[in-house]
């Protein structure tokens, strides 16, 4: 079953808008794991607006499932993760301002550069994803830079759901047929939610993982974050 990883970026989000320690980001990510989250997944970025780069050492030590980090390899991130070792680095193309992820990789114009950041990564232990768009020629290009999974940016799938979902998914499932050919790990994310969830699940063969941080936040206010947590839970594990 495809595992849940909980992004937590708006509850530092939160946080921040206050100058405060509330909501704490610690217990939320440790409460998160004991609801039943398979991972945690933060993002922090240059302008430190929601995961600030001091949240890293305390989550590392506390984190008891999987801890993903995503980020533009800068210098100063690759130096955060090189010093943290998560389990997981999720490599993603954002220039510094971006607003969030919204494209996958250039996978054949930045072969040289990702190749070396994925070996440095690769060679601390760390699990490395290529945040990417359903294309073969990018996921071509993934397996040679030496990537062990690609995470698939689902923003243009869950953009064209509602309309024709058959029609969005189409892309998807078939670079996830390519990844299992070619021995590529799947990882998914970006505005999937409890709509369109189950959908894409059950029509992506091999999904391991998906990331999901700003619906699961927003259903939570309706429903309580243990109660949303088991919602996702089980439109995961749902046929």
């Amino acid at each position: 079953m495809a595992k849940l990883s909980v992004n937590i970026n708006k509850i530092a989000l939160i946080r921040n808008s206050r100058g405060s320690d509330q909501p704490n980001l610690l217990k939320v990510a440790m409460d998160c794991e004991e609801f039943g989250a398979e991972g945690i997944t933060v993002h922090p970025r240059p302008d430190e607006r929601h995961i600030k780069y001091s949240d890293i050492p305390i989550l590392k030590d506390n984190v008891s499932t999987e801890f993903n980090i995503e980020g533009y390899p800068s210098e100063r991130f690759m130096k955060l993760i090189l010093e943290s070792t998560p389990h997981q680095c999720t490599l993603v193309p954002d220039p510094p301002g971006a607003l969030t992820s919204d494209t996958g990789w250039n996978t054949v114009k930045h072969k040289t550069q990702l190749k070396e950041i994925v070996k440095k990564l690769q060679d601390k232990g760390i699990r490395v994803s290529l945040f990417i768009d359903p294309i073969e020629e990018m996921l071509d290009g993934a397996k040679e830079i030496g990537t062990d999974r690609i995470e698939f940016y689902t923003g243009p799938f869950a953009h064209d759901f509602y309309e024709d979902k058959q029609g969005a998914i189409k892309a998807y499932t078939e670079a996830a047929k390519y990844c299992n050919k070619i021995g590529l790990g799947i990882n998914a994310g970006h505005d999937l939610n409890l709509d369109n969830l189950n959908y894409f699940k059950n029509n992506i063969p091999g999904l391991l993982e998906v990331s999901i941080g700003h619906a699961l936040v927003c259903d939570s206010l309706y429903y309580g974050l243990k109660n949303t947590i088991q919602m996702y839970q089980n439109e995961l594990k749902r046929d």
